[in-house]
Parts: structure tokens; C-alpha cells; sequence
């Protein structure tokens, strides 16, 4: 499905470089369709993405629609724009949020 596929573009893109800047671990709770907790690790080394629970205790959480995952990832859905009130919750250090909108 959509979100795994994206989840698939995230993973080709984390690099080490990525991972030696960002240093976090942003979790994903989706609901819909292809819901579910995924995750991007940009802390252990090499980095990672995928479905699950990240291997290490994740820096961010945020809660929202598999379609506005999606949507925020083609950039359809400008990141911040994402986490107007209503839409979706973020828990953790928003500084690392930005850090993720630099990488796609």
C-alpha cells in the first residue's frame, strides 16, 4: 500500500550522513488504511525505516492519518501544516520534526 511504499522511499533515503546530524527517533501512529506503528530511526547507525516499533525508545511521536502520512510525505501536506490543531499530535522535540522536513 501507499504507506508502505513511502516507508520504502524513506529508508532508500536515510544515509549516515542523515543519521550522524539528526540523531533521533520519530514514531508514527497511523490509522486507516495501512495504519499502524512505523518507524524512522536516524540514531542507531546506518539509520532505518520501517513497520514497528523503532529499536530504540523514539525522541518523537506523532499521531495521525495514514492518508496525511502519506500525503505529508509526497509533500502535498507541508510537514507543519500537518500538525495544525485537530489534524494530528505531536509529543517530543519539534526541533527534530524540522530536521525530518529537510530531508525529504
Amino acid at each position: 500500500g501507499p504507506v508502505a511504499e513511502t516507508f520504502r522511499v524513506i529508508q532508500g533515503a536515510v544515509t549516515e550522513e542523515y543519521v550522524r546530524s539528526t540523531q533521533g527517533v520519530f514514531q508514527f501512529e497511523l490509522s486507516g488504511d495501512g495504519g499502524g506503528t512505523w518507524y524512522i530511526d536516524l540514531k542507531s547507525k546506518g539509520g532505518g525505516a520501517g513497520f514497528g516499533k523503532p529499536p530504540v525508545a523514539a525522541d518523537v511521536v506523532m499521531s495521525m492519518s495514514s492518508a496525511d502520512f502519506v500525503k505529508m510525505f509526497t509533500d502535498k501536506l507541508k510537514l507543519l501544516m500537518a500538525f495544525m490543531p485537530g489534524n494530528s499530535s505531536v509529543k517530543g522535540d519539534m526541533m527534530l520534526t524540522l530536521s525530518v522536513e529537510k530531508m525529504l
